[in-house]
């Protein structure tokens, strides 16, 4: 509602690695199953008056949320790359989302998730398979770069090296996530990449014309 429709949710159930599960108690080996349960809670509250739902995990009688989203069907975007992940994607994602896959796994990952949506007998958009990964103009050993690329290997327990994305293996969309030691340098960041890179993407890929329904 504040958005007027411009929000973009997606959803992941976490790295086993992150602190979070352990500081909570909660056991990791319940949060696909439980995902799947609070994703079906959120796609009904979104679209239902009252929601009554009895899960393994989850128990709900005459449950509501207002206001109601201002999108008529709500979009979900799902991360991921498990085949747990896939499936889920497949079965009730509008989009995905990769959470930090180097190019050739995402791209591994988007094929699958074609092939299982086509099974289920959906279709998910060509456009809406998206990367996201962080960037810095300048060297890999500056301090914001050296402490981000060590917390997402505490965090997720992969090497930090692939985070840096070449190619597109079937990804359309990408998040880009400036680094740098603290407000105005993530600023400074975020200029460069409007003044020197943007003017380059449009020159070399130019915006195609929008087809509206009546031209389908």
């Amino acid at each position: 509602m504040l958005s007027d429709g411009r929000l973009l949710p997606a959803f992941g159930i976490g790295s086993p690695h992150a602190p979070e599960w352990q500081a909570l108690g909660v056991d990791t080996k319940t949060r696909g199953r439980k995902t799947d349960e609070c994703l079906e809670i959120i796609r009904r509250l979104w679209r239902e008056e009252s929601v009554d739902f009895s899960g393994a995990f989850y128990k709900l009688k005459g449950a509501t949320i207002a206001p109601k989203p201002a999108q008529p069907d709500l979009p979900m975007w799902i991360g991921g790359s498990t085949d747990a992940a896939i499936r889920r994607t497949a079965r009730i994602g509008t989009g995905w989302q990769a959470g930090g896959d180097p190019p050739a796994e995402a791209g591994r990952v988007v094929a699958a998730i074609k092939a299982a949506a086509t099974e289920a007998g959906r279709l998910i958009d060509e456009d809406h398979y998206g990367a996201g990964f962080a960037f810095h103009f300048g060297s890999r050993d500056a301090p914001a770069v050296v402490r981000a690329m060590e917390a997402y290997t505490k965090r997720t327990g992969r090497d930090a090296t692939h985070a840096v994305a070449v190619g597109d293996a079937g990804v359309s969309k990408f998040i880009l996530r400036p680094l740098g030691g603290d407000d105005d340098a993530i600023l400074a960041q975020t200029r460069l990449l409007i003044e020197q890179v943007l003017p380059r993407a449009e020159a070399r890929w130019p915006r195609r014309p929008k087809v509206t329904t009546t031209d389908r």
